[in-house]
């Protein structure tokens, strides 16, 4: 591989194939992948997460994963969790002398790991979060602004973000900020790109799939075990609304249609934060998800000196 890069990147919005050209990579180049996907870290969300584990595997080579089923479902894998997993894995792989290919679509793990975010460190405070979660936007600003430090540059557009804000400045106030085993990462990136009508048609059928194939029977299996209706809502959209057809909350034809409504929305919001991740990274290349796999491979390897 080119000494200047040490990891490659493989993004794109939902149902764009990335999962299947990282690990025919991964056979070309001896690498390992490192899920970025903030749910299928989780184990048992299988249908609803795409995990599609069978995937890892191409002419009987296994290829070896990381940050897939790591943590139980009724616990909470935070952004903190993501990043020192993250680099674990990371200095794992190279020191097995193979090539980390960190493959998924949650854009603020890819951000977190790329940019150093040192302020995503910073783990949940359930506690805090239960005490303010209800109150008023004018009340948190108020409840941000008595804090002596407070996060620099903060986003504070959203309730949810005013939220993590406190959050953040109540743990700059007490304790200091973790340590993070980061490492300087130097990515090629690769972001798979569809057009919009073929990137919602596949979405659609895919979901048609899933449901008609086991996703309703994951989620009720998930009940069996414990899981509540109220965590169900944090895992996903596929669970959320799953969740509210099971409590009789929805039609079957009312889920179907809020979720693949909800998935198209999911996607579009991807590529806007892709699009800035090609402003901000220098070395972004788009490939064309229309072509199979084999031709996305082929050009990889001529075009790219690894």
């Amino acid at each position: 591989m080119n000494q200047s890069y040490n990891s490659i990147i493989i993004t794109g919005p939902t149902a764009s194939g990335k999962t299947a050209l990282a690990v025919r990579l991964a056979v070309a180049l001896n690498g390992a992948i490192i899920s970025a996907d903030s749910r299928q870290v989780y184990k048992n969300l299988n249908i609803g997460t795409g995990k599609d584990l069978f995937e890892y595997e191409v002419n009987e080579k296994k290829i070896p994963y990381y940050l897939i089923d790591e943590a139980e479902v009724d616990t909470h894998f935070h952004l903190y969790n993501f990043i020192t997993h993250f680099f674990d894995a990371f200095k794992t792989i190279e020191s097995q002398q193979q090539l980390p290919i960190i493959c998924g679509g949650t854009g603020l793990y890819l951000d977190a790991v790329l940019k150093k975010l040192e302020l995503a460190a910073i783990p949940n405070n359930v506690d805090l979060r239960s005490k303010i979660e209800n109150w008023s936007r004018e009340e948190l600003s108020k409840k941000l602004n008595s804090y002596t430090t407070k996060p620099e540059k903060a986003d504070l557009s959203s309730h949810k973000r005013l939220v993590r804000a406190i959050e953040i400045a109540e743990y700059l106030n007490n304790t200091n900020i973790p340590k993070v085993p980061f490492v300087d990462l130097n990515p090629i990136i690769f972001a798979l790109d569809l057009p919009t009508e073929l990137r919602r048609n596949k979405i659609s059928a895919r979901l048609k799939y899933r449901l008609e194939n086991g996703m309703i029977e994951e989620v009720q299996q998930l009940l069996q075990t414990g899981i509540s209706h109220e965590r169900l809502q944090f895992l996903g959209l596929e669970y959320q609304y799953i969740s509210k057809y099971l409590l009789n909350e929805i039609s079957f034809d009312e889920m179907f249609l809020k979720l693949e409504t909800a998935i198209h929305q999911y996607a579009k919001r991807q590529m806007t934060w892709f699009r800035k991740m090609e402003r901000e990274q220098k070395n972004l290349h788009w490939l064309d998800a229309t072509k199979n796999i084999d031709e996305n491979l082929q050009e990889m390897l001529d075009n790219f000196n690894f």
